[in-house]
């Protein structure tokens, strides 16, 4: 569908598909076989395979677009932008709304090819689809509210006026764990703004941004200097987007970064303790922990902290199924890669080793080489390393702390910022908790905070700027000031 939208360009392309079961359930009408490109397909001549972490089975062939791709992609967007620009709002509010409808009548499709890709299961699959088209459908109605403002100056024989225009080109560089909801969050807020935009998606899940439509060094550093480049919008690692905003220093450019996170998820004594521990199974579980901000960190304070373990451990044992994300009942898939469960391992034997506990879990599940158990520790400590660094997988660490003081500091302590959560009865508490968080976003008493209509991002080194909401758009116009005289 994204093949009639020639104001994005995708850098993935997928070639002959394979025979393996995961591969034979996708819609072969939304498996394209090239690059698209200022409205045309390109064939590279390099490529890489795309793998089902589940089972390991080699879904595609995918060609890898070189520096001569991504200058052709340059150029075409450049072009592109030049009509782009200028056409009225409620037509590119019709284009997106149109996006979006596409999307929702092909829903199914679409979330089964989340589900070969990135492994998550097809309820999660189909769940990340309707919110991905609901950034399309947020944003079709946000390009007709693109207000300019005059403003009143002493002189008389003058006028001001505030004018918002699009910055121009936007390079979109997503990652693998929402391949679809990264792509329109962004894409959605770009083409409404009136810039046209290159899309760079993780090279673990190419598929799901050809279907709505890492490459060598040299294509990243290129998508970030180039002249005619006036934006550029990144979500993935902190230690990239630093390297990015290097990329965009040198040209001063315009950027948006939504980078790592290591959630805090803080339970007072005077929570619920069936809320927070059903709380935190939504939060720390979901995409198998491989979000960015899932709960990383769980502060219980002494009075409530074996009530809360025993219930989320009771949860997870009785909730949790692991297995390949077609089967039915499954809510719990396969990491994305072997790395990615190598470090949950390290995290867990690391902590075992210096005296945590394990509840429940703690080591790979025999469903598959990429799979983990959904693992509970008690009796962590801040020293040690699922403490101190994002694990990115099912592991949920426990700390016990005695006063709210000790909570904030511990939560604050990390570099990082992104989301916070914490459980609560006692209102005064709410208020200081919520504004003492040093991060970008902040649950309380609830556990899945992310919708289109609010803003999203982090502070801190969790990022720059915010996307979705109202906030969105403006990531993506400059702010002019005319001043007419003589009047």
């Amino acid at each position: 569908m994204i093949a009639r939208l020639h104001l994005v360009t995708i850098l993935r392309l997928p070639c002959r598909m394979s025979s393996s079961a995961s591969a034979a359930a996708l819609s072969q009408s939304l498996l394209r076989s090239a690059a698209y490109v200022g409205g045309s397909w390109l064939r590279p001549s390099t490529s890489f395979p795309v793998l089902d972490p589940a089972t390991g089975a080699e879904l595609t062939k995918v060609a890898d677009c070189g520096p001569q791709e991504c200058g052709e992609a340059l150029r075409a967007a450049s072009v592109a932008f030049q009509t782009w620009r200028d056409v009225s709002a409620k037509e590119r509010s019709v284009l997106l709304r149109k996006w979006y409808d596409l999307m929702m009548e092909n829903k199914e499709d679409l979330a089964r090819i989340i589900t070969a890709e990135n492994g998550k299961p097809m309820k999660e699959a189909l769940g990340e689809i309707v919110y991905a088209a609901g950034f399309l459908e947020w944003f079709s109605e946000e390009a007709r509210r693109i207000y300019g403002d005059v403003i009143s100056v002493p002189m008389k024989d003058r006028r001001a006026l505030v004018l918002k225009q699009p910055v121009g080109v936007a390079t979109i560089i997503t990652p693998w764990n929402f391949p679809s909801a990264m792509i329109t969050r962004k894409v959605g807020a770009a083409l409404a703004a009136g810039c046209t935009v290159i899309v760079k998606p993780a090279e673990d899940t190419p598929l799901s941004a050809l279907a709505l439509a890492e490459n060598a060094p040299t294509v990243g550093e290129l998508l970030c200097t180039h002249p005619s480049v006036g934006k550029i919008s990144f979500t993935g690692s902190t230690a990239t987007g630093k390297i990015l905003l290097r990329y965009a220093a040198d040209s001063v450019k315009r950027v948006s970064m939504e980078l790592g996170g290591h959630a805090p998820f803080i339970v007072f004594d005077s929570a619920n303790v069936d809320q927070a521990a059903a709380g935190a199974l939504a939060s720390k579980f979901r995409n198998s922990g491989q979000t960015c901000v899932c709960s990383n960190r769980f502060l219980v304070q002494k009075g409530i902290h074996d009530a809360f373990v025993r219930k989320l451990s009771e949860l997870m044992s009785r909730e949790l199924r692991v297995g390949n994300g077609f089967a039915e009942g499954v809510t719990q898939g396969p990491l994305i890669n072997g790395k990615a469960v190598q470090k949950v391992e390290q995290h867990v034997s690391e902590a075992v080793s210096q005296g945590a506990h394990i509840e429940t879990g703690g080591k790979r599940s025999s469903v598959g080489k990429n799979f983990f158990e959904p693992t509970l520790l008690s009796n962590v400590t801040t020293k040690m390393l699922c403490a101190r660094e994002e694990t990115f997988g099912p592991l949920a660490p426990v700390i016990k702390f005695d006063t709210e003081e000790e909570a904030m500091a511990i939560a604050n302590s990390v570099s990082v910022g992104l989301a916070g959560y914490f459980y609560s009865q006692d209102p005064s508490q709410i208020w200081r908790v919520a504004e003492r968080l040093e991060v970008g976003m902040v649950g309380v008493n609830e556990g899945l905070l992310s919708s289109v209509e609010c803003p999203f991002g982090g502070v801190k080194q969790s990022g720059i700027g915010r996307e979705g909401s109202k906030y969105g758009i403006d990531e993506y116009l400059e702010i002019k000031y005319v001043c007419i005289g003589g009047l």
